[in-house]
């Protein structure tokens, strides 16, 4: 089964919180802390409390990738016809690998739709929450928006 869009024909947002309206779980981030990557799920998985659970003791947007309705201009990563953020990681971060990933997202993913392959090949590197952001992760994310420091122990 493939996550379609919502009835309302909007595509998904693959960089979307879990507490997002019709949110689910399509990817678990593998990997190191420094080169994260993304295991893509067979099939998305609804958000449920057991499914955020297992995320514990970490926030589950550090172990999973969601998606959910493109919030458009509600987002601040939307200019009223595109997604700036997906602009910024094509524009600025390397691609890490060297075909599509299997995603069960892609036919509806705002990224695909506007950015196509060059957006998916840079995609497993994305981690909603992290804190070892690199210089080129900072700039593609807009800090000012997103961007959040863990206080030096």
């Amino acid at each position: 089964m493939e996550h379609t869009r919502d009835s309302n024909n909007s595509p998904l947002c693959p960089s979307a919180r879990p507490e997002m309206a019709n949110s689910v779980a399509f990817a678990v981030v593998v990997g190191t802390v420094e080169e994260p990557r993304l295991a893509h799920l067979a099939e998305p998985q609804p958000v449920t409390d057991e499914l955020l659970a297992l995320a514990e003791p970490v926030t589950p947007t550090e172990i999973f990738r969601f998606a959910a309705t493109c919030a458009q201009k509600k987002c601040q990563h939307f200019d009223g016809s595109n997604c700036r953020l997906a602009q910024r990681i094509v524009e600025g971060l390397p691609t890490v690998v060297e075909a599509l990933p299997p995603c069960q997202i892609r036919s509806s993913c705002r990224w695909w739709q506007q950015e196509g392959k060059a957006a998916c090949m840079r995609c497993p590197q994305i981690v909603t929450d992290t804190y070892a952001y690199s210089e080129q992760l900072r700039q593609a994310a807009d800090p000012s928006i997103y961007v959040t420091e863990k206080a030096a122990s």
